[in-house]
């Protein structure tokens, strides 16, 4: 797959804003801080198309991401885990997240991104528990493979597989530092989009 324009579309604060029709989607989900503001400017090649930051918490909508013109929309879903923001702030994310995956029919593929230094956490299991109980695809991607020598990503990629009882192959590494892993992600996202959902 070849991205040549992505552009904003509109953020959602409430299920009730979320996009309807029938495009479709592909969803990015992650704990905060993980790097998904700048894997999906890696994937897009635009780097200021989402907004990066250094505090934890900064995605607070969905945000919808128009790609080649309509082709399907990248979906940012907020960050969950450790945002410095109220309980009752993490309740109304939570509720949103819940919503988006539970009204998305046109949803083909999430990509779930962990930080390959971290092993996975109480919110990363409830996220993919959400993917099993809702029948839906997904990767997981981890990040900020820069941050460690490749045998150590090795073992990283091994050891979340088996915590996460998913098949390493399931599992692609990524660097936006380096662009690694951005291939195979656009790959995976041209084998979620050909796919017949109409039968």
């Amino acid at each position: 797959m070849v991205i040549k324009r992505a552009e904003y579309v509109t953020g959602a604060a409430y299920p009730a804003q979320l996009i309807g029709g029938d495009t479709p989607e592909i969803a990015v989900a992650g704990r905060s801080n993980v790097g998904k503001s700048s894997f999906i400017n890696l994937i897009t090649g635009n780097s200021k198309l989402a907004k990066t930051s250094k505090d934890p918490g900064r995605t607070r909508l969905v945000n919808y991401f128009s790609v080649n013109g309509g082709e399907f929309n990248l979906v940012d879903l907020p960050g969950y885990g450790f945002a410095r923001v109220s309980d009752d702030e993490k309740l109304k994310w939570a509720e949103l997240i819940e919503a988006y995956f539970a009204a998305r029919k046109n949803l083909r593929h999430v990509f779930l991104l962990l930080d390959v230094r971290r092993e996975p956490g109480e919110g990363d299991v409830q996220m993919i528990n959400y993917m099993y109980h809702y029948a839906i695809p997904f990767t997981v991607v981890l990040t900020k493979a820069d941050k460690l020598s490749r045998s150590q990503t090795i073992v990283r990629r091994r050891q979340t597989a088996q915590a996460l009882k998913i098949g390493a192959d399931n599992i692609i590494v990524s660097s936006a530092l380096t662009r690694q892993g951005k291939e195979d992600v656009l790959t995976r996202m041209e084998e979620v989009l050909s796919i017949d959902v109409s039968q």
